[in-house]
């Protein structure tokens, strides 16, 4: 008689890391969403946001521009974000707001 796999001990954690990644991929997409939502609010005024120049201006440089930058890090937009020099306004973003925005102008990279 064959014995059987034991699936059953391995079958968990296989489930749960499953399921952290697909949590983990849904809340990066969230972030990503939150991004693109502030950047249409506060920063098309003076960005292009969208690939394709779709809206904004061009008084700032476009975010597609900005995430193809390998010198800009997501740490140095952090920074940057944070603590802006003219003459971008300080727009008072919460670290919330500005890991969302971030994380949008990362998703722009690849595009």
């Amino acid at each position: 008689m064959r014995s059987r796999p034991r699936l059953g001990r391995m079958a968990p954690p296989a489930a749960a890391s499953l399921w952290l990644l697909a949590a983990s991929a849904a809340e990066a997409q969230m972030k990503v969403e939150q991004g693109h939502e502030i950047a249409r609010t506060w920063c098309s005024g003076c960005h292009v946001v969208e690939s394709g120049g779709a809206s904004g201006s061009d008084v700032g440089p476009p975010f597609p521009v900005v995430a193809q930058d390998s010198s800009l890090t997501p740490d140095r937009l952090r920074a940057w974000l944070a603590d802006p020099h003219p003459p971008m306004p300080n727009l008072s973003l919460s670290q919330d707001e500005i890991e969302a925005l971030v994380a949008y102008i990362g998703s722009l990279r690849s595009q």
